[in-house]
């Protein structure tokens, strides 16, 4: 909240990572910001498989082995589901700061994933609007219901003698 002339009382909302609050009513080139996530994770994607694909031919020029190629085939393939999967949960709810670090090793393995997570999301909204939306509302709902109780000071309430 801001006591500055101009500036509406109640919280404000949380602003989104290449958004800002132009979540909040769909202006400032939501539409637009929208089209260039989702074409830049797309683009990080496959730019990101492309490097993974020099890395698997690295493997097979160092003659390593078809276990050793598969182990790593599967472990990417396994950290990007995890990732994609956990990302997604993350744009519905607040992820538990002890999980996520725990599990932050894996989570950059499977970068791929969550890229491909958030270009899925930007199709239908900003990644995150719909937790930042119910958030931004309940803190809405209840700042109206609190200055709404309040009609006086109460410190010139008048008490009995």
């Amino acid at each position: 909240m801001s006591d500055e002339p101009g500036t509406p009382a109640g919280p404000c909302p949380e602003p989104i990572r290449f958004f800002g609050t132009t979540w909040v009513n769909h202006d400032g080139g939501y539409a637009a910001r929208r089209a260039g996530v989702a074409a830049g994770s797309l683009a990080a994607a496959v730019l990101s498989c492309l490097v993974l694909r020099f890395a698997y031919e690295g493997l097979e020029i160092a003659a390593v082995g078809g276990f050793v190629t598969l182990l790593v085939v599967v472990m990417f393939a396994t950290c990007s589901a995890i990732a994609f999967r956990r990302t997604w949960e993350g744009f519905t709810k607040r992820p538990d700061p002890d999980t996520q670090a725990s599990l932050r090793g894996l989570l950059t393995i499977g970068f791929i994933g969550a890229l491909l997570a958030y270009f899925a999301r930007s199709l239908t909204e900003a990644p995150g609007e719909k937790l930042h939306r119910q958030e931004y509302e309940a803190a809405r709902i209840q700042h109206d219901r609190r200055t709404s109780r309040r009609t006086k000071n109460p410190s010139r309430k008048r008490r009995p003698h």
